[in-house]
This record gives structure tokens, sequence and C-alpha cells, in this order.
């Protein structure tokens, strides 16, 4: 069953729920989007199954997992709540809840078989993913948005199949269909980078910013993205010198480096760095080492060293750069004083990323200030 030739919904999920031989896990919240995506699947049938996070963070989100299973329950889909037990981060606590919902969603995924979590996220997500990483600088990778699929685990796809759908036409399937669905008044709150971006769309639209220019800069930017990344990996291949260098690691020409577009090259040494084993770089930082010192300093001649993400980056006399772990290093109390404080070192503002290290949504803010009784994305 694929419903009639202008239903909006059916023909769209259909495929998805095509591929998967076993089960499929469905990720509902009870939002209108997540609730068009459990009907529709019960509609086409099918093995779907259904779970819905409970985070905890506040009073009636049990009640709130326990209406989805209800719901569920009268589709005949099997239900599961997934809560987020322990301790809650004093800071970055939708980054912490967004991770521990992908965490429990794949375990849950591997218990019963499924190969593939389908989420309810839209268009609109999309936008608002993009105007947040648009405002946190991120570069071409994080403006790409959300991709709609991606590897969760090994054996485990994430996928969205509604990613090209406004909210709103989810919102009136629903409707006119006469399914309840849930709706979250702290999205709407202002304390929140979410609500007051929401608030804010009137605003933006008037002046031409509207989500679906939004969501085609993601696809933009996703193209293009694609075209660097594998640009910079044949580069790294062909820029690869045998053998560990020294203390381990790897080396690269440096004369082939050089020889390459900013934009390739910026991509091949991050590469470098994540084979190197390196920890997560920001976008920023990246820049600084490859565009302001490593770049310059291979085109004149000029040996560096420097360090990033606990790697040490150094160019030799033969143009060659290595890649290795950075020794310790203590500093002194009275130096990091006069280093001053996170502001004055521009640490102040949320981290863009060169890769897909943030790829499931906008990040709210991590100032303590703004926390509250908040559930994440009970309205995907």
């Amino acid at each position: 069953m694929t419903g009639p030739p202008d239903d909006p919904v059916l023909p769209i999920l259909a495929p998805w729920l095509g591929r998967s031989a076993g089960p499929v896990l469905l990720a509902v919240s009870g939002g209108p989007d997540s609730s068009a995506l459990m009907q529709a699947a019960a509609a086409l049938g099918g093995t779907a199954q259904v779970a819905t996070v409970d985070h905890g963070l506040r009073p009636g989100s049990g009640a709130e997992a326990d209406a989805v299973g209800r719901a569920a329950a009268r589709l005949g889909l099997p239900h599961a709540t997934l809560r987020w037990v322990g301790s809650k981060p004093g800071r970055g606590l939708q980054e912490a809840a967004r991770t521990a919902r992908y965490a429990l969603l794949c375990a849950h995924a591997e218990a019963i078989g499924a190969g593939l979590v389908l989420t309810g996220h839209t268009r609109d997500d999309q936008a608002e993913t993009v105007l947040m990483r648009l405002a946190a600088g991120s570069g071409t990778a994080g403006l790409a948005g959300m991709r709609a699929e991606r590897v969760l685990a090994p054996g485990i796809v994430l996928g969205r199949p509604f990613l090209h759908l406004p909210k709103a036409i989810l919102t009136a399937w629903c409707e006119a269909r006469g399914i309840p669905y849930l709706r979250d008044p702290s999205n709407a709150d202002p304390r929140f980078a979410r609500g007051r971006l929401r608030a804010a769309w009137p605003a933006l639209e008037r002046e031409g910013l509207t989500p679906a220019r939004l969501a085609r800069l993601a696809e933009r930017a996703a193209r293009d993205e694609a075209a660097l990344a594998a640009a910079a990996e044949h580069a790294l291949e062909a820029a690869l010198l045998p053998g560990p260098g020294r203390g381990g690691g790897l080396r690269l020409d440096g004369g082939a480096l050089a020889a390459l577009p900013d934009a390739v090259a910026l991509r091949c040494v991050d590469r470098a760095l994540a084979r190197a084993g390196a920890a997560p770089r920001r976008l920023e930082r990246l820049e600084a080492l490859v565009i302001e010192s490593l770049l310059p300093a291979l085109r004149t001649g000029r040996p560096i060293r420097r360090t990033l993400a606990g790697m040490l980056v150094a160019t030799d006399a033969a143009a060659r750069v290595s890649f290795a772990p950075a020794p310790p290093r203590r500093q002194p109390a009275d130096a990091r004083l006069a280093a001053g404080g996170r502001r004055l070192l521009g640490k102040a503002g949320p981290p863009a990323y060169i890769g897909e290290v943030c790829t499931d949504g906008p990040d709210e803010p991590s100032d303590a200030s703004v926390r509250g009784s908040h559930t994440p994305g009970i309205d995907r």
C-alpha cells in the first residue's frame, strides 16, 4: 500500500520501509512529525517497531512516552520507552541529551535486530540546523546540515525520510486524519536558542531567509563538501610518504600539499590528523594551523612546529610534514593567568567543525543560565 497519488506522506515513506528485510525502528516522541511517521508506517504495513526516548528532564515526559505507547498499541506496533538514566551534565545538556538519544536508539535497534532507524526530522528542522550552524561560524560541512541518512553504528543506518517536507504538511496530514499529537511548550521558550529562532522566523522570511532557501543552501553545501572531501582524500593518498614518521604517526609530502588549493589542503590535513589519532578539531583552529602557518611555511621553505588536538605537526628541511602525538606540556599557573579568559582567547562562542562532528540538529547554548525543564526534540 502506498496511498493515493496525491498523498504527501505515504509515497515518501514507502521506499524506506521497503529497504529493510528486518524490523524498522521508528523514533517517536509524540510530536506531529514523528506521529505522522508512526501512523504512516502502520498504514503501509511491514515490521515497524516504535521507541520513545524519555530524557527525564521535565515533569510529564514519562506520561508522554506512555501516551505514545498506547497510540502504538492501537496501531499494532510494538513500543519501548528508552530512559536516559543517571546524572545529567551541568553544561552542554542539549548535546549530551542528543548523544544519549542516539545511543539509546542504537542499542535498542541492535536488540531487536533493526538495521534502520527512522526519525521525523523535517525541512524546518534542517533550516534551523543550518541557521544555527551559520551563527556558529561553520564551514560547508556544517552548513550541509543533517543528512537524509548516515551510519549510526556498524550495520545500523539512521534515516530521515521527511527531511525535504515542510513541517506544516505533516501537521496538516495528522489533523486531516484526526491523529492526536503533542506540542512541547518549551520549544517556544526564549531561554533556548531554538525558541528564540522560531520567534524570529517571520522577520527572517520577510527578508527572504526562508526555510526552503536554507534547505537549498544545505543541499548545495553538501554537494560542494562532497566534492572537496573526495579531492582531499585523493590528495592525501597521493601525498602520503612511506613508513612511519618520527615518533610514529605519519608523514606527507609538503610540496604536494603546498600545491593544493587551500580548501583541499585544509581537508587533507584534517584527514591526516584524524588518521594520526587527533581529537576533534575546531575549524577556526585548523584554519589557523593550515592557512596561516603550515602552507605559508611550506611555500617559503620555513620549518615550523605546531600543536593541535593533541598532535605535533612539524615540517623539516626536506619539506616533509609529520604528524605525531604531541609530548605532554605543563603550563605554569602564572602563564595560564597571563593568557587571559575564554572570551579573550576567542573561545566563548560555539565551536564550528570541519567534519561531521555535529550532524543531528541545532545545538542549544551550553550556559547553565538557560537550562530548564526541557525535553529535546519532542516535535521531531
